[in-house]
């Protein structure tokens, strides 16, 4: 893949593989793995079969990156603060007191998805937050399709029991 490819595929998806890192691991490192994932993306795209999307395989890219990341880290529990605005929320131009409320939302619900099991985080990312299709969240994860809708309902579930324990 030529330099101006990787480019392309950056500038399409690199919000969502941001995001993606940022809601499995952190939003502290989640921007230095998304400039791996891309790395890792150049240096393998003789792999693309091209069977899955453009995205869904980067997102599969992103995921096996923030394994690693997580491996390095001796799997401790990793609970970071959300930047004060969020990259798409800082561009609305609203008010702080908005900013504000919908900053102390985000971070509420992020504290709860930290702290859902790894396998209902990583359905709750891919289908709630980055709207894959279970299709595509299947693929990413190599789970069949009926797993990945047995799976989102119980991690909503378990989200919703989360929120209500700590409000």
């Amino acid at each position: 893949m030529a330099a101006s490819g990787i480019n392309q595929l950056f500038s399409m998806y690199s919000n969502d593989v941001y995001h993606y890192i940022g809601y499995l691991i952190g939003f502290d490192e989640a921007e230095d793995l998304e400039q791996e994932v891309f790395i890792r993306a150049f240096y393998s795209w003789e792999s693309y079969r091209g069977e899955s999307s453009r995205k869904t395989w980067l997102l599969s890219i992103a995921r096996h990156t923030a394994a690693d990341e997580l491996r390095k880290r001796k799997r401790k529990k990793i609970i970071r603060n959300l930047p004060l605005a969020d990259r798409q929320i800082a561009d609305l131009g609203n008010t702080p007191d908005i900013l504000y409320e919908i900053n102390e939302t985000n971070k509420e619900l992020y504290m709860a998805i930290l702290r859902l099991k790894e396998s209902y985080r990583q359905v709750v990312i891919l289908r709630g937050i980055q709207e894959m299709s279970v299709q595509e969240t299947a693929e990413i994860l190599n789970w069949r399709p009926e797993k990945v809708n047995i799976t989102l309902h119980r991690a909503l579930h378990a989200l919703k029991k989360e929120k209500e324990r700590f409000l």
